[in-house]
């Protein structure tokens, strides 16, 4: 938005050190109720990060609608907007509601089904999250998600197609690049949150015996949640946790890998998948991870459903047997992470529909 000298404000959450100084100047900040939050997150302390979460959402929202000035267009990632989007609309702004994910019910509904599939205790979205979003959708003028499966779970949930626009992330190729493979192991690499909704179940079933003969290593990248741990426990032999790294330290690890497995349940579009590229990585995802937008079948990687990890298993087995064209299939996943033009083509493609609504 900068670049087309088009953003006025930025609201954020986040302390202005967080922001990237180039912004600094149009940023302003209420930081408190989040920092708590992700303290307490960080502490360990899981169910009290939960309670937090309301509070920190909508003392935030209270806050920006005394702040917004005369705009217009207002963008607002979704749950975070409800009376900020009202006071916008006072000054004749139309309204952008950015929702990252599947429609909240759909999420709400898809996780608690996965939930069960394991024999665990879901605690649903909270409430008034969920009624709260459910006004942001209703009352914006567009919803803008990152994926085809995100579209899809809008239209499912009965919003009209006239209303929601596809808005792709793009990936920072300047972060994100190719480094040298420093052995000729092949890797199996998971990156994110080791939790039940990503999946993280069907991969140690797909890779469980290509890794106890030894046929490949298996690396994790990020935190474990509290619902998975039991999972990680009893898989504990055949996978090595590598821990939380900062973006800036993860093309090292996707350089040593050979595939990137992302077996979710659901999300609006996985960014692991285009950094992933972005480093000359082929990705297996499912269809649920927007990978479709990223890459197609059988060039750059593989999709697979959803719940099948006789699917993910195939396909490493697969890569496994034809290296050169895993090479080839990671030289194509590199030339379509440069197509997207890092953040650039997301920023053109936020602009059009912007200026679309406007001259509505």
């Amino acid at each position: 938005m900068q670049r087309h000298e088009c953003l006025a404000r930025l609201y954020t959450a986040y302390p202005s050190f967080k922001v990237d100084r180039p912004l600094r100047s149009l940023v302003r900040t209420s930081p408190w109720l989040y920092s708590l939050q992700l303290l307490v997150q960080r502490l360990g302390w899981h169910r009290a990060a939960e309670l937090l979460n309301w509070p920190t959402v909508e003392s935030f929202d209270r806050w920006v609608a005394k702040q917004v000035e005369a705009c217009d267009v207002l963008v607002h990632l979704s749950s975070f907007g409800l009376h900020t989007l009202r006071q916008a609309k006072q000054f004749g702004a139309r309204i952008v509601c950015d929702r990252g994910s599947s429609h909240i019910l759909y999420q709400d509904e898809i996780v608690a089904d996965e939930y069960s599939c394991h024999g665990l205790q879901y605690r649903p979205i909270d409430s008034r999250i969920v009624e709260k979003e459910l006004h942001e959708y209703a009352e914006a003028d567009l919803v803008t998600v990152p994926s085809t499966f995100a579209y899809r779970s809008f239209v499912e949930k009965g919003v009209t197609a006239q209303k929601l626009r596809k808005l792709p992330y793009g990936v920072d190729v300047s972060l994100f690049r190719p480094l040298p493979k420093e052995d000729d192991r092949f890797r199996v690499l998971f990156v994110g949150g080791y939790s039940i909704q990503k999946g993280i179940g069907y991969l140690f079933e797909a890779v469980r015996t290509l890794a106890q003969k030894g046929l490949v290593d298996v690396w994790l990248v990020g935190n474990a949640s509290q619902e998975a741990k039991e999972i990680l426990r009893r898989n504990a032999d055949i996978f090595t946790d590598k821990g939380f790294h900062p973006r800036a330290k993860l093309s090292w690890f996707y350089s040593q890998a050979s595939v990137l497995v992302l077996p979710s349940i659901q999300e609006g579009l996985a960014l692991v998948q285009a950094q992933a590229m972005a480093c000359g990585l082929p990705v297996i995802a499912t269809h649920n991870t927007g990978a479709g937008d990223l890459y197609t079948n059988g060039v750059e990687g593989f999709i697979v459903p959803i719940r099948d990890p006789k699917a993910i298993r195939y396909r490493i087995e697969w890569m496994l047997d034809n290296p050169v064209k895993r090479q080839e299939m990671g030289n194509a996943a590199l030339r379509r992470a440069l197509q997207l033009n890092g953040w650039n083509k997301y920023g053109d493609s936020a602009v059009s529909i912007y200026a679309e609504l406007m001259n509505k």
